[in-house]
């Protein structure tokens, strides 16, 4: 067997074995001989770069190469499922779906609801071609390099599969209780912030730029839905069983339900026996098992009429407070924390829930040394939301009430008007506030510094050289690669992310400054509205009233930010520092819509709604949100919303389509 053949080979039996052990749970070889293979192909492959192929087994440890994710428009919208906790309301589903279908016999497939990430497969003739993120629901972030590190999903299907050559399998990417939990040991012995669940650690690691990080998390994978345009039965479950022959991993726990009974007792089997389970879920999901019954039944704006998920109920424990402590974060929210005996809830070990507000303390009279009743708010978040006053001791300590001052700077703390929490004002110099400023300023949909984490700029700040985000364009080299310069690679790679961060557009960098309220959607919807920070400086709350989408809340956060000298300061360092405080002047192409007001509304074929909304500006138009009787048409694509086409008809607003609106414009 020559060299090529021994690769080709090697390939074969470690996805064989893979499958065994990962999905089938039967391993045949010791994981020494598995290593042992996986040594002797890596060997091969350096030898012979020609073979290099992206399903290779040997990809699952990953690359420590970073990926910036391209997005994918999905083939078959990724919409949600209407949600419910009440059985008397899968009851009326199971009405409706009878009615639907006029009486005729139906089938309901039941199945584990999976607690994790949204994953759309696409393979091409057996091989892994492009796993997608769920995304807005119409296009998703292409994550296919982490994807390949989850041993659970198979990169090539056996050649005797019988499979289609191209379709697409969708399914929940989610973090085991045992890889989550080791995953917050290692983070604890760090000094890191613990993930608060499965499912937000499985999101962090899939989209982590680093594949090698994936591979380290042992990531796994459920699927659970089969689409394409030649996929073999009518019968969902079927389908389902032959991806499982494929070499998929489907849950074993899919069941078919005749009657609405049999959902039931589908409900009540798994609400206990879930906590047996190796991976987090919180509910079931009932789907109509026969394919052309699901197109019949059809699809509301945003949800299949042929399936619902029914949610498990929070779980409740009852545990000792110890004590209550306060938290400082970025806007200066001051968020009271509830440290208390160790107890397991929803499959994790808790010992800390919010309390979040001085509201809800006086609510629960919250003694030290009571016993409280803990939940998970979706199973996600733990909570206090009771006191078991049978258990409450004479022996208890104090009162827990609402600190007056800044636990971090000693600031006096105010709460305003119409708001349950309490703010430190001291924004220039709290220490809590500055770092959290720095990681949003440095985070992905800010100024993307994706060389700096949370825990190397409370490096920097302790070592005095981050006070503020100007700070980061003074950073030298010398700086930080050590006295030794042991750390020259990775500082020069953190140099060059802070360089590059020059080139973020303006409306990016105004959603980085932080002002309170002002998210990205706003800061888009100003920058293009002011098109530069010095004509933002200038405008009055009145002024700002006029931006579309922008309330008085958001007019007088931005209005008191921009007033403040140190605020006006940090903008003119950063200027000067080469960041962008402007945007490009539109490149205007015509005045055929000139005077128009237009508003958006749907999918569309031939360009993005952010292209269009480009398109409409350079035509002299103006991009609305909401329609009013000054709309002077919706320009409509596929999925326009009810509500706008109710509104629009009601006030004889004009509809425009596509390709009516590219005859507009000339592009037709």
């Amino acid at each position: 067997m020559n060299d090529t053949e021994r690769i080709l080979y090697l390939r074969s039996e470690l996805h064989r074995h893979n499958y065994n052990y990962y999905v089938k749970n039967s391993p045949e070889i010791s994981d020494m001989e598995f290593d042992g293979l996986m040594r002797e192909l890596q060997d091969l492959e350096a030898a012979h770069p020609e073979m290099y192929d992206a399903n290779s087994p040997s990809v699952r440890v990953g690359s420590d190469i970073s990926n910036d994710f391209k997005q994918i428009v999905h083939a078959y919208p990724m919409l949600s499922l209407g949600n419910t906790y009440d059985r008397d309301e899968v009851r009326d589903f199971y009405n409706r779906v009878k009615s639907g279908l006029d009486g005729e016999d139906f089938e309901i497939c039941c199945e584990l609801k999976f607690d994790g990430l949204s994953i759309s497969l696409i393979y091409e003739d057996g091989r892994l071609a492009h796993a997608v993120t769920r995304g807005d629901g119409v296009k998703g972030d292409d994550v296919t390099a982490n994807v390949r590190t989850i041993k659970s999903i198979p990169l090539v299907l056996a050649p005797d599969g019988n499979y289609p050559s191209h379709f697409e399998i969708r399914g929940e990417v989610l973090m085991p209780w045992e890889s989550f939990e080791d995953l917050n040991r290692k983070r604890e012995l760090r000094e890191e912030a613990l993930f608060a669940n499965p499912r937000n650690a499985a999101s962090g690691t899939l989209k982590s730029k680093n594949s090698s990080v994936v591979a380290e998390r042992h990531l796994d994978a459920y699927l659970y839905y089969l689409l394409g345009d030649d996929i073999p039965t009518d019968s969902h479950y079927d389908n389902l069983q032959r991806a499982k022959s494929w070499g998929f991993k489907v849950s074993d726990a899919t069941s078919l339900a005749r009657t609405l009974d049999d959902i039931y007792k589908y409900i009540d089997y798994w609400d206990v026996e879930r906590r047996n389970l190796p991976v987090a879920t919180d509910g079931i999901v009932l789907k109509v098992n026969d394919i052309r019954q699901q197109e019949r039944l059809g699809y509301t704006a945003k949800t299949p009429r042929w399936a619902i998920a029914y949610k498990f109920k929070a779980e409740r424990a009852c545990t000792r407070l110890n004590e209550v402590t306060f938290q400082v974060g970025r806007t200066g929210a001051v968020t009271p924390v509830a440290n208390m005996d160790p107890v397991q809830l929803a499959g994790t070990i808790v010992k800390r829930a919010s309390l979040h507000n001085e509201d809800i303390i006086k609510q629960l009279d919250l003694y030290i040394g009571d016993m409280v009743y803990v939940e998970k708010a979706g199973e996600i978040i733990p909570q206090i939301v009771g006191v078991n006053f049978d258990e409450r001791s004479l022996l208890l300590g104090e009162k827990v009430e609402f600190i007056k001052h800044c636990p971090e700077c000693g600031t006096p703390l105010v709460r305003y008007e119409g708001e349950a929490a309490h703010y430190c004002p001291n924004d220039s110099s709290c220490p809590p506030q500055i770092k959290g400023r720095i990681e949003h300023y440095i985070s992905r949909e800010a100024m993307n510094i994706d060389s700096l984490g949370p825990e190397t700029v409370d490096a920097y700040f302790e070592q005095g050289l981050l006070k503020d985000v100007s700070d980061l364009y003074r950073i030298k080299i010398t700086d930080i690669c050590g006295y030794d310069r042991s750390r020259e690679k990775s500082a020069r790679k953190i140099i060059n992310a802070i360089e590059a961060s020059k080139e973020v557009p303006f409306d990016r960098v105004l959603y980085a400054l932080g002002i309170r309220f002002v998210g990205r959607v706003a800061a888009r919807q100003i920058a293009q509205h002011f098109r530069s920070m010095e004509r933002l400086k200038t405008a009055s709350a009145e002024d700002l009233l006029e931006v579309e989408g922008i309330g008085a809340v958001i007019a007088n956060s931005i209005v008191s930010f921009l007033s403040n000298s140190n605020n006006a300061a940090l903008i003119d360092r950063l200027a000067e520092a080469g960041v962008k405080m402007e945007l490009p002047e539109t490149v205007k192409a015509s005045d055929k819509l000139a005077g128009k007001s237009i508003v958006i509304s749907g999918t569309f074929a031939r360009h993005s709604r952010e292209e269009y909304k480009s398109i409409i500006e350079q035509h002299g138009g103006k991009n609305v949100s909401s329609i009013s009787k000054k709309t002077s048409f919706v320009f409509a694509g596929d999925n326009m919303g009810p509500s706008k086409l109710e509104k629009a008809n009601k006030l004889g607003i004009p509809i425009v389509n596509e390709e009516e609106f590219l005859s507009m414009i000339g592009e037709a």
